[in-house]
């Protein structure tokens, strides 16, 4: 149990030390809150018949790739939101120059 909780702490620390090299993608959060609210329950699950290490190692990496997969879907949605925007303030632009343009041409007239 001890090798298990040692190992435990050196993942995370090593976790910690990579993540302050870059800022976290969505994707990565979304994997790490996964991973230890699946290594948490999978404990908890674990503890009830008597394995809550083997519940943890179960439920960590299934955590993992569910809230990785749960991250990358909100990736995709904030960049279509990005995309949305960029697009809307094209167009924004091209209404002004419009708006101008038939100002401009009432007044000559």
């Amino acid at each position: 149990m001890r090798k298990i909780a040692a190992g435990a702490a050196l993942f995370s620390l090593l976790i910690l030390i990579t993540a302050c090299s870059a800022p976290i993608t969505t994707r990565e959060q979304g994997g790490l809150i996964g991973a230890g609210l699946g290594a948490g329950s999978g404990a908890i699950i674990g503890s009830t018949v008597g394995h809550a290490a083997v519940g943890a190692l179960i439920g960590g990496p299934v955590g993992l790739l569910a809230g990785a997969l749960i991250g990358d879907h909100l990736m995709g949605q904030e960049r279509r939101q990005q995309d949305q925007t960029a697009e809307n303030e094209r167009e924004l632009e091209r209404l002004r120059s419009e708006n101008q343009r038939l100002r401009e041409q009432r007044i000559e007239r």
